[in-house]
């Protein structure tokens, strides 16, 4: 079990080292990406293993990475600048 937390654990810093690398212009600060990439990928591993029972570390794993990228992918701000529309006085 505690192989399998380290292995969640790397592989949410490896997802938050590749999203700041080609998304650190639409990403917050490093260390909250780092922060939420870690935090997601053991909640992912917890749930994965919690649903799944011992025995299935690959699949933990794989449940690891996809709620870590989800949360990474909340992170995100758009692309652009926002431009803001004046209303019209009534």
């Amino acid at each position: 079990m505690i192989l399998e937390a380290l292995g969640s654990a790397l592989v949410g810093l490896l997802l938050a080292w590749a999203a700041t690398q080609r998304l650190a212009h639409r990403l917050p600060t490093p260390a909250l990406v780092f922060a939420t990439g870690v935090a997601g990928a053991l909640f992912g591993d917890f749930v994965t293993h919690s649903a799944l029972g011992p025995g299935t570390a690959l699949l933990s794993l794989l449940g690891a990475a996809v709620v870590s990228a989800a949360s990474l992918s909340l992170l995100l701000r758009p692309a652009g600048r926002r431009l803001r529309r004046r209303s019209i006085p009534a």
